[in-house]
């Protein structure tokens, strides 16, 4: 059944944010294996991940190890976000109604919505900046222009065309980048390879953060990429396929960047350390981080459009638009990001994905409460109609316990916070080092299980209470 529904899937995605029924459900759980792993072989991954030896001073030994520590420990999240896909059949951000209800839940919506069009403005930046080293003969407006269609066309076709696409480009990605190894290996430009830096703790835990939080950037979209696939699918197949993809896609762009500056003299921007380590295939590998910047972003763009779709929907609840609003609603993004990328300058844009890394340490307490939530306290088991009226049904317009836990999780990250904008006592006082996110994690996981818990107990012995009274 489900080889048929997929046969008879539209090009052309026709949901949004409503919920997909069984017989639209199609595809094969191993697509998100290459979802996640083409879409994090990119340039932006292999520049955060050349941090740990540019910025903190790992050697390359400490510097992998903290790598895979940081994605394997964030992976998780990240897969557990994108098991609920085929349980529920609906969008992440609308799903966070049933924790904070329909009102309680516009903040999150809001922050994740900001947060995808910064990266998805930074991208078609990077984009542009990419097709002019390609070719000098574009502009960077140009190609700033150019990379914007490009992702547009993918984010408005939709779901199908990402997974098609990510399908090539695994492969296509996954080899340009073992070559690119392979060349940088054997053509070391450098003396200190193995011995520039080497290991302090301080260091070495921001380098793990990096990766951590690299993997809960995807939390408020992952699902969205797995909705589509038949409610019967295993949650541990789901769990597997996505954080086997997004780990590993992930270390290995995080790695090549840790080589790829240590291979060639210090002090080096990294995509030009790149450029120069990879020698005679390097406008090769230009060329695929360029279709590959292409490609992910539309995941940005898509993730954006839903956030604003959900966000309308909250005070319309009766519309649940089709894939003609979706297509408007992306133009208008897209054009908003393109006059801005175009105009502004870079410092501009470096500001704004401040804000948006900033806008990160809201997300690891709603990554809590979405979980325990999710596995702990309701199973997986939500009622559907409720999550889309306007007065929340049965999860109402806010839930305190989980407005509460957000707010103490927020509150007790801040001295461990450590971004272009504000630096926590706490985090000076260990050179640096951002431990906000886990932070966050220990304490709102086990604060938000009990005030839920707690709460669950005191209606069900009321409701009892009261049957007791009438009889």
């Amino acid at each position: 059944m489900a080889t048929s529904a997929t046969n008879a899937a539209p090009l052309i995605e026709k949901h949004t944010i409503g919920y997909v029924p069984p017989q639209d459900r199609h595809g094969k759980v191993r697509d998100l294996f290459t979802l996640w792993f083409g879409g994090n072989i990119a340039p932006l991954p292999i520049v955060t991940g050349a941090l740990g030896v540019q910025l903190f001073h790992l050697n390359l030994v400490w510097g992998i190890v903290a790598i895979l520590v940081g994605h394997l420990v964030g992976g998780v999240l990240m897969a557990l976000h994108s098991a609920q896909g085929p349980q529920m059949g609906i969008p992440q951000m609308i799903q966070s109604r049933a924790q904070f209800g329909s009102l309680g839940a516009l903040l999150v919506v809001v922050i994740a919505g900001v947060m995808y069009i910064g990266f998805f403005a930074s991208n078609i930046v990077l984009a542009g900046k990419s097709l002019h080293g390609v070719a000098d003969s574009v502009p960077v407006p140009v190609g700033i222009v150019i990379g914007a269609l490009g992702s547009g066309v993918i984010g408005i076709i939709g779901y199908r065309f990402i997974h098609v696409l990510n399908r090539i480009g695994t492969w296509v990605l996954g080899i340009g980048i073992m070559v690119g190894f392979g060349y940088i290996l054997t053509h070391i430009q450098t003396d200190d390879f193995l011995t520039r830096g080497g290991f302090n703790l301080s260091g070495w835990l921001a380098t793990v953060s990096l990766a951590a939080l690299w993997q809960i950037a995807f939390a408020p979209y992952v699902s969205d990429y797995s909705r589509y696939l038949p409610a019967d699918v295993p949650v541990a197949a789901t769990f597997w396929t996505t954080y086997l993809g997004s780990a590993l896609g992930s270390s290995l762009s995080f790695v090549f960047g840790a080589v790829a500056v240590l291979a060639t003299p210090a002090g080096m921007d990294t995509m030009d350390a790149v450029k120069l380590a990879t020698g005679a295939i390097g406008p090769l590998m230009l060329v695929l981080f360029l279709l590959s910047v292409i490609s992910h972003n539309a995941l940005n763009l898509y993730g954006a459009v839903l956030s604003i779709i959900t966000l309308v929907q909250t005070f319309a609840w009766r519309w649940i638009p089709t894939a003609r609003s979706r297509a408007v609603i992306s133009v208008i993004v897209l054009s908003a990001c393109c006059f801005t990328a175009v105009g502004a300058s870079a410092h501009f844009i470096g500001h704004f994905v401040d804000m948006v890394l900033v806008l990160l340490v809201v997300l690891v307490p709603w990554t809590a409460i979405n979980l325990i939530d999710f596995y702990a306290i309701h199973k997986g088991q939500y009622d559907i109609g409720s999550i889309f009226r306007v007065d929340g049904g049965r999860y109402g317009r806010y839930n305190p316990q989980a407005l509460l836990a957000y707010a103490i999780g927020i509150a007790v990250q801040i001295p461990f916070m450590n971004t272009p904008l504000y630096v926590g006592p706490v985090s000076v006082h260990i050179d640096g080092a951002d431990l906000s996110w886990l932070v966050g994690l220990l304490v709102t996981s086990p604060l938000y299980f009990w005030l839920a818990t707690r709460d669950s107990a005191y209606r069900r012995r009321l409701s009892e209470a009261t049957l007791a009274g009438g009889l």
